[in-house]
């Protein structure tokens, strides 16, 4: 099962047929019978609905976090891009701590939808996406569904000082969410892949792959420290990090496409404006 957002409200996705939701989004994905509502209104629905609205991200009242350095490649990228300021060991070190890296993203009012376009940002000369499986969590802690996010980022930035993480990962068009939000009460298998394909002039300028099971932190882990000290009344979504990094000698440029694929959820695209 598959939950859409549109301007009408929140849409049931089951085999194709959409069905028209009663509950306002946040109240939707704070449900303690969540699983057991859905499946109850695809029992009875009689064939869905047309859609003929664009989706948006599914988030609305939710706050974006993000995690860092979960994945070897995402360490070793960062350290690199740090070095000349002495900050490649600080990396290293998060990835071995039991203490994750989390960090605030984006209000729900600022992430882009699929199809919306993403920003890189002017004072930035390296930059890139990072495709993320994004945890949907409720305001209780519990992980209720799954969806994509694309985590851009200004890489130059972040090496120049990691201390301007905020400035780096925070801006304008600096999130996507989509296509959907997969619902299921239980984990999705470490071998889901997820796969990001960056297209320029009709051309491929990057590809890449990675799976969940080469992430070093489980999803659970992230959530129970993000939840520790702080309350999210709507719930929240969080990034888990990415191991695909494009070659140091690339950085998107504006009419680039960035297509990110994770097959049990979807494929969310999205155009650098």
């Amino acid at each position: 099962m598959k939950l859409h957002r549109t301007q009408s409200g929140a849409l049931l996705e089951v085999n194709g047929a959409f069905h028209p939701l009663a509950d306002p989004w946040d109240a939707l994905v704070n449900r303690d019978d969540l699983v057991d509502h859905l499946g109850a209104i695809a029992a009875r629905g009689r064939g869905g609905v047309r859609i003929d609205e664009d989706f948006l991200a599914p988030v609305a009242g939710q706050e974006v976090w993000a995690a860092g350095v979960t994945y070897f490649r995402s360490r070793d990228a960062r350290m690199a891009e740090s070095q000349d300021a002495g900050g490649g060991t600080f990396y290293d070190r998060v990835y071995a701590a039991d203490r994750p890296e989390l960090f605030f993203k984006a209000a729900g009012w600022r992430v882009r939808g699929p199809g919306q376009p993403v920003r890189i940002r002017a004072d930035a000369r390296w930059s890139v996406p990072e495709p993320e499986l994004a945890l949907v969590v409720n305001a209780r802690g519990a992980i209720v569904g799954y969806t994509i996010g694309n985590d851009m980022s200004s890489r130059d930035i972040e090496g120049e000082n990691p201390l301007y993480l905020p400035q780096a990962k925070t801006y304008d068009g600096s999130c996507a969410l989509g296509p959907a939000v997969l619902v299921a009460d239980a984990p999705l298998p470490p071998e889901t892949p997820i796969t990001l394909h960056i297209g320029r002039h009709r051309a491929t300028a990057f590809e890449g792959t990675t799976t969940l099971g080469a992430m070093k932190r489980r999803p659970e882990e992230l959530v129970d420290y993000l939840f520790r000290e702080t309350t999210f009344p709507m719930g929240c979504v969080l990034l888990t990090g990415t191991g695909v990094v494009p070659p140091d000698d690339f950085t998107l440029a504006p009419g680039d496409t960035i297509t990110i694929t994770i097959p049990p959820i979807g494929t969310l695209v999205n155009r650098v404006a």
